[in-house]
This record gives C-alpha cells, structure tokens and sequence, in this order.
C-alpha cells in the first residue's frame, strides 16, 4: 500500500466519481490536508465511563445494556470544553464524517502537540475500505494534570493509504455508519466465545 501525499489526498477528497471519492464533511479548512495525513477535529458528543456498583464487562454474557449503562453521554458545544482528568478514559469522534472507497484504507494516529501533554487519541487506529461515518476516538489522559479537550479543535491526523486495487470485501463490520461516538459492540462476540469453548471441551475429550 502506497501513503498518500498531499496532492493525492487532495485528489480524493475531489474526485467527481462519487465511488472513488473520500468523503470528509466538512472540511472546514483545506490547510487541513498535510503532507503526507488529514487533520481531523473533535466532534461534540463524548461516551464518559462511570464507575458502576454491579459487575463489570462480561463479553461472554452477551449484556449490551450492560455496556450503555457503563457510560454517560455528553454534549459539549463548540465553544465549550471538556475536561480530562489524569488515568480517565472517554469514547469522543470526529467532527467529520467520512466515508472511505474500496481501494482506500487508513489510519488514526494523535497529533504529536497533544502526546506531548499525555493525551492518548486512538487505541484502535485502523480504518476499512468501505467504512462511512464519525471516527470513534479512545481518549486517555497519560500526564500529570487534567486537559482541557475544545470541540472543533484539530484533535488527531488520519493517514490515507491507496490499495493495490478495489477490494470486494469492504467493512461490514460491528460499527456501521455511526454518528457521534459508539459504545464497544464487544458483547457482539459473544457467539466466537461460546464457540472456543467448544473447541476447549473437544481438546479435552480428545485428551
């Protein structure tokens, strides 16, 4: 896979075949297309974990209620901030929808200004051919102090890399097209559990 440099990004973001294009709406400010990777802004909706006084996270239970309950909702306007204290963790997005072809993948990678006070912006880089919607962005605060995170602010860079070609398999996956921040689907899992399981049982009577 070949990254893509300024020019191209610029090419993608304005091919006329609808297909082809990489959407990223909006795009506020085009001194957002890098040498080499794409700003993108913190969206205004964040997924806050709370603690809670029943059980933890079961994958194996299959409760995604469960998994709602373990976090709050927040809307910050622009304008506004949100503080983020030293150890917490919180699900925030995109401001930017986008929506990538099938010969397109990428990935999410923090902006060095914001490692250098300890902000961690993505834990699960990775972007599908095919995927259209906000960019969930895992947030952990790895400093000393609390940051103050401003929706709107250029908050992570995203990498664009082109595919040897189309592939017929674009992403299908557990987060298809979310608007704002989407909650773990690990509860999906649920069935790939119960079948290593299975598999556990067999080795042991095989034994």
């Amino acid at each position: 896979m070949s990254l893509l440099h300024h020019e191209a990004l610029t090419e993608a973001i304005k091919d006329p075949n609808l297909d082809r294009r990489l959407v990223v709406m909006p795009l506020i400010d085009e001194a957002q297309i890098g040498p080499a990777t794409l700003d993108v802004r913190l969206g205004t909706e964040f997924r806050v974990l709370r603690r809670i006084d029943d059980a933890g996270l079961d994958p194996g239970a299959g409760d995604e209620a469960h998994v709602e309950r373990m976090q709050e909702h927040v809307t910050v306007p622009i304008g506004e901030s949100l503080w983020l204290h030293p150890g917490q963790f919180l699900l925030g997005s995109t401001l930017e929808y986008l929506r990538f072809p099938s010969h397109l993948g990428g990935y999410v990678v923090g902006r060095s200004s914001w490692g250098r006070v300890g902000l961690l912006v993505a834990t699960a880089i990775m972007v599908q051919p095919g995927f259209g919607g906000n960019l969930t962005l895992e947030l952990v605060n790895h400093g000393e102090g609390p940051i103050a995170l401003y929706p709107g602010c250029r908050i992570a860079q995203l990498a664009v890399h082109a595919l040897p070609g189309d592939t017929g398999h674009v992403y299908g996956g557990k987060y298809v097209g979310p608007i704002g921040p989407e909650v773990s689907r690990l509860t999906k899992e649920r069935a790939e559990i119960e079948k290593l399981a299975d598999v556990a049982d067999k080795l042991k009577s095989a034994t």
